[in-house]
Order: C-alpha cells, then sequence, then structure tokens
C-alpha cells in the first residue's frame, strides 16, 4: 500500500531537507494515494512505479520551494498571453506544438522541464543534469510498452505538455493514465482546480527564469494539453490573456486509439487490467471535457477560440500556421517558417512504426461512438 506521510519522508530525504513550506498540496495526495490503493489494483511494479513517481513530484516541489527562495526574482517573472493547444488526444496537438515550438520567439516547455521544472544542480546553464535522467526515463518507458512509439512519440528533449506541471498539484489526470481508477477521475471535478493552475503558473515562472538564463529571448509560452478541456474557467482565470487553439478531427480516429494508448501505458503497472474498461472509462472522459468547454464557448467566450481540423493541418501546414499567427498575433518570419518545415521533414509520421487497433479490442463501434459524440461531430468534426 502506498502511504502519503510516508512518501512526503521520502522526498524530503531525497533533497536533504526538513520540511516543506507549503502543504498545500496534502489533501489532493491523499485522494490520489487512496485512488491508487483502492482502485488500480497496483502489482509490485506498479506500487514501485507510483511510489517513484509520487515522490519525484514531491521533491520537485521542495526543489522549487528552494530556488524561489534563493532567487526571489523568479516570483517577478510575468506569462504574458500564452499561446495554449487543446483538443482531444491523437488531433494533431503533438505535432502542432512541437511544430511551432521551432519559433524562437516563442517559449515551450521541454519533456525533462516538465519532468523536472526546477534544476537539480547549480551549473544547469552549463550542463542540465536532468536531461540524462529524462532519457533514462523515456528508454524504459519505450521498453517497457514498445507499442508507444507507434502511439506517441517520446522526446526527452523536445517540446512536450504541461500536464505534466500541473501534476505536482496533484490534481491532473495523469495519473488514470497509468492506472485504472474511475471514481478517482470523476472525483477530480469536484476540487478547486485553482490550486493546481496557481501552481502551473509558479512553475512557469520558474521555467521561464531558467530560459532567460541559458540565453533564450522567446516573450510568449506555446502550452498543449487536452487536460485544459476540462478546466477553461481555471485556465482563463490564471491566464486572462490566453489565446486558445483548439484542433479537431472525428472521435471514430481519436477514441479507439486513445483507448489503446491507455492500455498499453497502463498494463505493465497491475495484473488485473480490463482493456475495455479502460477505454470506455476515458471515452466519457473526453465528452466530458468537451462539454465543458463547448459550454465556456458558448457563454461568452468563443471569441478566444480558433478552430483547426487535422486534415487542414497535415494537408497544408504553412496555411494552418499562417491562421494560428494571424489569430494569436504574433509575427511569423520566414525563419521560422524555414524551422517548422524542417521539423515536420524531420519527424514526420512515417518515420514511426504504425499503430495498429481494432474498435473491438476496446468496446467500440461506429455507430456507439458517433452516438456518444453526436453533438461534438455535428458542430466540429463532419469530414
Amino acid at each position: 500500500m502506498l502511504n502519503t506521510d510516508q512518501l512526503v519522508t521520502n522526498a524530503l530525504e531525497v533533497v536533504k531537507t526538513s520540511a516543506f513550506r507549503d502543504l498545500s498540496f496534502l489533501e489532493p495526495l491523499e485522494s490520489l494515494v487512496g485512488g491508487l490503493n483502492t482502485e488500480a489494483a497496483l502489482n509490485e511494479l506498479g506500487r514501485q512505479f507510483h511510489a517513484a513517481r509520487l515522490t519525484d513530484l514531491l521533491a520537485n516541489r521542495l526543489r522549487l520551494e528552494k530556488w524561489t527562495e534563493r532567487h526571489p526574482e523568479i516570483l517577478d517573472e510575468e506569462i504574458l498571453s500564452p499561446i495554449v493547444v487543446i483538443g482531444l488526444p491523437r488531433t494533431g496537438t503533438t505535432m502542432l506544438h512541437r511544430s511551432i515550438a521551432a519559433d524562437d520567439q516563442l517559449l515551450a516547455p521541454l519533456w525533462y522541464e516538465v519532468r523536472q521544472p526546477s534544476p537539480i544542480n547549480d551549473n544547469f546553464v552549463q550542463e542540465d543534469a536532468r536531461i540524462p535522467i529524462a532519457q533514462a526515463e523515456v528508454a524504459a518507458m519505450l521498453e517497457a510498452s514498445p507499442e508507444l512509439a507507434a502511439i506517441h512519440p517520446m522526446d526527452p528533449v523536445a517540446a512536450d505538455e504541461e500536464i505534466m506541471l500541473l501534476e505536482h498539484a496533484f490534481m491532473s489526470t495523469v495519473p488514470e493514465c497509468y492506472g485504472f481508477m474511475p471514481e478517482y477521475g470523476d472525483s477530480l471535478y469536484t476540487q478547486d482546480q485553482s490550486a493546481a493552475y496557481d501552481y502551473l503558473y509558479l512553475q512557469l515562472q520558474c521555467l521561464q527564469w531558467q530560459k532567460r538564463k541559458k540565453g533564450l529571448t522567446g516573450t510568449r509560452w506555446l502550452l498543449k494539453t487536452p487536460h485544459h478541456l476540462h478546466y477553461p474557467e481555471h485556465l482563463f482565470a490564471r491566464f486572462p490573456d490566453a489565446v486558445v487553439i483548439q484542433t479537431h478531427r472525428h472521435p471514430i480516429e481519436v477514441i479507439p486509439s486513445y483507448g489503446s494508448m491507455m492500455s498499453a501505458l497502463a498494463s505493465p503497472f497491475t495484473d488485473e487490467l480490463d482493456p475495455v474498461a479502460m477505454a470506455q472509462h476515458w471515452a466519457k472522459k473526453w465528452q466530458v471535457g468537451l462539454a465543458k468547454t463547448r459550454e465556456f464557448r458558448d457563454n461568452g467566450h468563443d471569441d478566444r477560440y480558433l478552430d483547426l481540423w487535422f486534415k487542414d493541418s497535415i494537408s497544408d501546414p504553412e496555411a494552418t500556421v499562417r491562421r494560428i499567427y494571424e489569430f494569436t498575433g504574433q509575427n511569423l518570419t520566414e525563419a521560422a517558417l524555414a524551422e517548422m518545415v524542417r521539423w515536420r521533414e524531420m519527424n514526420a509520421r512515417e518515420n514511426r512504426p504504425e499503430h495498429h487497433y481494432r474498435l473491438a479490442d476496446y468496446g467500440f463501434t461506429t455507430g456507439g461512438i458517433e452516438e456518444q459524440f453526436g453533438e461534438y461531430i455535428s458542430r466540429h468534426a463532419q469530414e
């Protein structure tokens, strides 16, 4: 069984400090540990995995406390008008995010940064010790679940989702990727997510300070995670000048694929995983998230969103980028366009193995998906 007190003690030992200054995370951490213990049916590897990951997250919080104490100027960093990419998973958000992140006028969180947002060595500008740790972690993930290479491009030094920053508040959907916890997942909607978004802002301040130390001059953040579909009111409450790019694709091309990805992620950590139940749980979550964002948009916020269709970003990526830059008011240079083209050529989908899955393996039918996501399809995903 996972134990909150033991996890906290472990983190204090890792960072070699005596106490947390901020203990506001304890209640959501207790809720998460309860879900892992009672719902996830973890095997020994699963318990070890989650214990290590939660300890890492707690240690990262301690390191952030130390860095902000040593460098209070971190708290003066302003996060101005971020560009936020959202949309169902499998709708091209990763490709779009990493392509646009090639523009050095923008700042994007990298995979090793979202896993460990605070440096772990003082000379991080010259040689960042987080990078080899991230490389080893990605290699281990791919070894445990080789099919992930076909499902999602894993790159420890590429732009990645701030969902792993939000994970540090212990109210994110990340743990549900590694364990079947439907009751816990539903409970997240009852928790006050403002604390998670406040902590995300603090982490971005720290990362922005680090990037300035490393000589990066970008002025706006380029963020991306489907997680924001669930909590648009909290996103805009903390980032009131944000602009959002919402990507769209027919759910029949998305939901079964995502179900297979969740099964691949969770399967090493339990001996009792039901792939159908896991996939159906996530289908319901995305149905709810889409409805929450649609309601928010319909309630006077539609002008903050730009809709993009997956097929357009594939068939004419340059036109898609130009639409984004026009909508966001960001200056698009020829040099930035050239870097985006270079990135797409180096990271073409055909350079990765194909992802194979069958709808029936995860309890889906074409008609069932069209009925479940009927309202979304009628508004956004007609093809």
